[in-house]
């Protein structure tokens, strides 16, 4: 296997392992570390923050993988359970 040539990143001079970057910058990106990530947004609909785990941001992580915040049941964490209207939500108490 030939070279591919070095690293885009400025002043990196290794070779290049996946997507223009070396080994320890191509592990860099797809962690999201460098200035254009690999992932940018939480991938629940609407949600605008940044995706951390599993492309999704700390509050939709948590309410899709049971940890809530603190004071709330898993029912109740965001995302975990569709909040009914005011009305409905008496009448079925």
């Amino acid at each position: 296997m030939g070279n591919k040539g070095t690293c885009k990143i400025e002043g990196c001079d290794k070779d290049v392992r996946g997507k223009g970057y070396c080994d320890r910058h191509y592990r860099a990106w797809r962690r999201g570390k460098l200035p254009k990530p690999r992932y940018t947004r939480c991938h629940a609909q609407g949600c605008t923050k940044a995706g951390t785990r599993r492309s999704l941001c700390p509050e939709h992580f948590d309410a899709a993988h049971g940890k809530a915040k603190k004071g709330q049941s898993r029912v109740d964490a965001p995302a975990a359970a569709e909040e009914l209207p005011a009305g409905e939500a008496e009448a079925s108490a």
